[in-house]
């Protein structure tokens, strides 16, 4: 008989190092050795005895980033999927409050929570207080495996073949430090798509999948290459049929990263080290030989590839919530809450429930939310819910008749509006509010065009099924490549002086599969005139489309030139004078606006 004491250890210290753990929020395993050794280099490094490259490698695999402010940084914690745990909310709460001067954490848009501003000695104890929640930032930054995204639904959906999830956090098991995705040429992106809707976007990653099922066998399509940034491209078939409960789709991926890590040509110019550069180079069918040839290589015989013992099982039905004796209604004026079912409730497959998507404001949540939160989780569904890649959190397994009750306790949070990814809905990046190559405040356009948008009192169904977002560069963290508006962060030049500005896209799309890429306009708006050009190009679409015509078909028809002209005085030359000088100062700022972009760490 082993000793009991073995097993009275912590999960994930040498003693006891069985972490595959199939309960809610715990998909990564947890290594407690990790928090140990980063005690021990941030200490090496604080103390002048370890080099500051080595240690930013070291930091970035740990999911530790550096800010443009000087000594803090960023944390991000990875969720696959974006599954999350009411007592992990709990958890971002405390250590917020204990860690993080802004008292807020932020969800990104690809699923993960991050938090800005904490000193490196903090950053080191936050993690090791996440990770006993079952939370872990391992390879959250770096040349690594990202966090891997998903349909925040998946599982309650009527239309998917069966449930992805158990498969992606399989994936999730296998390749977290996996040695060939520890250093590749650089970072390597995965989404997980539910149905043919295609609510993961795959068409922008790296890798991704669809379900699929041919003669009864689970399977996917499997899709390589996409990707935003500088070079935008959309992922193209690889397989159209990769087995799943064989592991094929785990063989397959390890073939391409193993490719990947290679082409030594891809890490001479970091910028353009994506493997969307290698499979746009060769083309994707020589690049399917490729993988073919590989997959005959004697690396496949050493690798156990069977999902057996790593997929995610966890029966979130189970857990979901019994009938209760009664529930509140609505009484008397019920069109707030009509507006708040029609937007953001959707039913799920399972009789009686369905998924609720909470629409959090530029993706922050400060430690009351997240904690009154994880009570609503816990009353209304059963401790299940998942972050998308919208910045918002969809609850699940809610009860039919709780949906009300939900909607108050939201309201009561501040986080009860209506229009989950809808026009108001607007996605951004955090731009220079912490980013090292930010060059304009995103998050405070973010705010601005919000307010606008909700002042504008939007009732078309139409226009309110249009998408703004921006990016506070020309890389594509705020996904402003694939909105119907979107805009990324530049300057103009004003003699010895600089103003913020944007650069606009028309014309994107990635709802229904279909992903296409916005046409940039040939106009440079001021920072503070672009919240005005986005009302102007709404009301244009609504006074000349035709019957039915969505907002990308109408920038089809009528052309891009037809938006800049709309704008063109806009864009006119300003002259710096005291009644201009809030021109020349960024959102949410209070001195002259000036270009200090710096090194981003995710090329490191």
């Amino acid at each position: 008989m082993e000793p009991a004491s073995i097993h009275q250890q912590k999960a994930g210290s040498l003693e006891n190092p069985e972490v595959v753990e199939n309960v809610p929020g715990h998909v990564i395993p947890i290594l407690e050795r990790e928090f140990d050794d980063f005690d021990t280099e941030s200490t090496r490094y604080l103390a002048g005895q370890l080099e500051a490259d080595e240690f930013i490698k070291f930091r970035l695999k740990q999911g530790v980033y550096g800010q443009r402010q000087p000594d803090v940084q960023m944390v991000r914690v990875k969720l696959p999927l974006g599954g999350v745990t009411p007592d992990q909310l709990d958890a971002f709460a405390g250590g917020i409050e204990r860690h993080v001067p802004l008292r807020k954490g932020h969800i990104t848009t690809r699923q993960n929570i991050q938090m800005h501003h904490v000193p490196l000695p903090d950053a080191a104890q936050l993690i090791r207080e996440l990770g006993d929640a079952g939370l872990s930032s391992r390879e959250g930054c770096g040349n690594t495996m990202r966090n891997v995204t998903g349909d925040p639904r998946a599982g309650t959906l009527p239309d998917e073949p069966f449930d992805i999830t158990p498969y992606a956090g399989a994936y999730v098991r296998y390749f977290v430090r996996h040695p060939t995705t520890q250093s590749m040429p650089r970072k390597f992106k995965t989404a997980f798509a539910a149905t043919d809707a295609d609510n993961a976007i795959t068409g922008i990653h790296d890798i991704a999948f669809l379900p699929r099922v041919r003669d009864g066998v689970r399977g996917v399509e499997v899709r390589v290459g996409g990707g935003t940034s500088i070079m935008p491209r959309v992922a193209l078939a690889l397989f159209e049929f990769v087995e799943l409960d064989n592991g094929d789709y785990l063989k397959v991926t390890e073939a391409v990263v193993r490719i990947f890590d290679r082409q030594d040509f891809l890490r001479v110019n970091r910028a353009r080290a994506r493997i969307k550069v290698l499979v746009d180079k060769i083309g994707i069918d020589a690049f399917r030989e490729l993988v073919e040839e590989e997959l005959e290589g004697d690396w496949v015989a050493e690798r156990d590839f069977s999902v057996d013992e790593i997929l995610y099982h966890h029966d979130e039905e189970a857990d979901a919530p019994g009938r209760g004796a009664a529930y509140d209604s609505p009484n008397g004026d019920r069109r707030a809450f009509d507006r708040f079912g029609e937007s953001n409730v959707a039913s799920q497959r399972q009789a009686g429930f369905s998924t609720v998507e909470v629409m959090i404001p530029r993706g922050d949540l400060t430690p009351e939310q997240l904690r009154g939160l994880g009570e609503i989780m816990r009353r209304y569904c059963g401790g299940a819910a998942r972050t998308t890649v919208h910045q918002n959190l969809v609850l699940r397994w809610v009860r039919d008749e709780s949906v009300y009750e939900v909607w108050r306790a939201l309201a009561a949070l501040g986080l009860g509006d209506a229009g989950a990814d809808e026009v108001t809905d607007v996605v951004s990046c955090p731009g220079t509010d912490s980013c090292k190559l930010g060059i304009t405040s995103s998050m405070g356009l973010n705010q601005a065009v919000s307010e606008r948008l909700v002042e504008m009192d939007i009732t078309d169904p139409l226009t309110r099924r249009t998408h703004v977002k921006m990016s506070g560069c020309p890389n594509g963290c705020g996904q402003h490549h694939i909105a119907d508006i979107g805009f990324y962060g530049a300057s103009i030049k004003v003699g010895e002086r600089t103003i913020p500005a944007y650069i606009p896209h028309v014309g994107g799309a990635y709802e229904g599969g279909d992903v296409r890429y916005g046409q940039r306009l040939k106009t440079r708006l001021p920072a503070k005139r672009v919240p005005e050009a986005v009302q102007r190009w709404l009301r244009f679409y609504e006074s000349e489309r035709s019957e039915g015509e969505a907002f990308r078909a109408f920038v089809d028809r009528v052309g891009a030139p037809a938006f800049e002209e709309r704008v063109r005085d806009l864009t006119l030359p300003i002259e710096f004078t005291l009644q201009n000088m809030n021109q020349f100062i960024d959102f949410n700022r209070d001195t002259p606006f000036e270009v200090q972009r710096g090194e981003g760490e995710c090329a490191v």
